[in-house]
Order: structure tokens, then C-alpha cells, then sequence
């Protein structure tokens, strides 16, 4: 499997998941506004070890199998400041996840990293689709998928962090997303 490389768009770079970025994620991480449309997984209060059990136990292991690749989002350079998270998963169904602290919200930055994923996953690993499961109110994840042009293809229940509600999946193909990438 293609190992996690360092990515980079006009604004960020997004550097492969390190056992060192767990207190970056234990404060940034730790929000309702952050938490509250993900996986039901995601114990809720944080607790004070989560970040530091998440990467070492299941990111980074998923990762070293190949199953898994994660990234944190950083403000410009490789040493810039930490402002969230974005993953691509080997599972059908769950493809790609992603969060992003409350101060950065809002400003473009998760529309500019999924770019650099979703040719990462597509053209280096060569994925034929791309699926993304989301909460039905986590509305600024749906205008993400819209803006990409993702189309919704099955909504079901869902069990999240504030509690149940459907979920949708979206999904590109590789072929869609190559014909709307600007030339």
C-alpha cells in the first residue's frame, strides 16, 4: 500500500499522522462543534487520554497496515499550526473523514485539503469510488460533497456523538471526479 505522504495546497500542507500530534488533537479535538456529527465511536466527554489512544491504537496501526491514511491539516508550512484532520479509510461505505477546530471553520480550508485527498486517493491509489457517510444536519460537511459534485445514494440511520439521525452516503466516481477537475 502507497505510504502517507506530506500533501500541500496554497494555504495548507497536511502532514502525515504522527504519535506526536496527540496533544494538538487533545485540545483542538475536544469541542461539541467538532464532535458532534462523527461516529457514535467517539467517546463523549473526550475523555483526557483520547487523542493519545486514538492515534497511538487505531490510526496509526490502521496506517501501518495500509487500510488507513490520515493527515493533520496545518496552516501553511509542514511546522505550521494544527487546525485539524482529514483521513481516507479502506472501507466500504466510509471513505474519507474529516474535522475541523471551530476557529478555522467556515474559511475554505476543508474544500482546499479534500482536493489533495481526493487525488491522492484516486489517481496515486488508483480507487475506482469514493464513498462519505455524514450526518443528515452536519450541513456544512453536505456543501463540501455538493460542491464536489458527490451525489447522495442511500440515507439510513445513523448512531453519532449527539445521538440518532439519518445518515446519508455520498459518492463520486474516479471518472466524475477526473471530468470535473479544472485543467
Amino acid at each position: 500500500m502507497e505510504r502517507t505522504p506530506t500533501l500541500s495546497t496554497p494555504r495548507l500542507t497536511l502532514t502525515p499522522l504522527a504519535l506526536a500530534d496527540a496533544p494538538a488533537i487533545q485540545r483542538l479535538f475536544a469541542h461539541w462543534e467538532v464532535v458532534r456529527y462523527l461516529d457514535h465511536r467517539v467517546p463523549w466527554p473526550y475523555p483526557d487520554d483520547g487523542a493519545l489512544t486514538y492515534v497511538r491504537d487505531v490510526a496509526l496501526p490502521g496506517m501501518a497496515a495500509g487500510r488507513e491514511w490520515h493527515w493533520m491539516i496545518r496552516l501553511g508550512t509542514a511546522t505550521g499550526p494544527c487546525i485539524g484532520s482529514i483521513s481516507l479509510y479502506d472501507q466500504p461505505g466510509n471513505n474519507r473523514g474529516f474535522w475541523l477546530a471551530p476557529p478555522w471553520q467556515g474559511q475554505g480550508y476543508m474544500g482546499e485539503a479534500c482536493e489533495v485527498i481526493n487525488a491522492f486517493w484516486f489517481e496515486t491509489l488508483g480507487r475506482p469510488l469514493m464513498q462519505v457517510p455524514k450526518a443528515v444536519e452536519n450541513q456544512a460537511s453536505r456543501a463540501i460533497s455538493l460542491r464536489e459534485d458527490m451525489r447522495k445514494v442511500e440515507t439510513r440511520e445513523g448512531r453519532f456523538v449527539c445521538g440518532p439521525m439519518p445518515k446519508e452516503i455520498w459518492e463520486l466516481t474516479r471518472e466524475e471526479w477526473l471530468g470535473n477537475r479544472p485543467t
